[in-house]
């Protein structure tokens, strides 16, 4: 996508998450990253935003970006996957981040296993959305939207 002067949405994922479409797929369906990508850079479009998108299989890699989007990037949309649940790391970068940060899980860590219901996230995101499958970017998107405009 060519660099245009609309705000941008870093848009991250966690390690795994390019296994969607094949990974558990009664889980986390059958959509594929790219697929979800796609509709989130359609819904951007229509919202008046760039979305740039990274997957990234550790931490240090997803802390890198959140580093290179301070003062560059308007706002986060994370899915850390299972770093969700311990990469302090993770969360003090976004700590870091002065834009709207949107924790999103494709499925809802709440009715899973026990140690998926605690998110070191959560306490420095604007916001989580999680179980709504494939819909998650798009609400993301939109609560994005909603924060930058209730800033102004």
């Amino acid at each position: 996508m060519a660099k245009t002067s609309l705000p941008i949405v870093l848009i991250l994922s966690g390690p795994n998450l390019n296994l969607l479409g094949q990974r558990q797929p009664e889980i986390y369906g059958t959509a594929t990253l790219d697929d979800h990508m796609n509709r989130a850079e359609q819904t951007a479009a229509k919202l008046g935003f760039e979305v740039e998108s990274l997957v990234a299989q550790s931490a240090g890699e997803l802390v890198t970006a959140i580093h290179n989007a301070r003062s560059r990037c308007a706002a986060i949309i994370i899915n850390p996957g299972a770093l969700t649940h311990f990469a302090w790391s993770l969360s003090d970068a976004l700590a870091t981040f002065s834009g709207p940060i949107i924790e999103v899980h494709l499925s809802n860590p709440a009715t899973r296993e026990s140690w998926r219901h605690e998110s070191v996230i959560a306490p420095v995101a604007s916001g989580s959305i999680a179980g709504f499958g494939a819909h998650g970017y798009t609400l993301a998107l939109n609560a994005v939207a909603t924060l930058l405009a209730d800033k102004k």
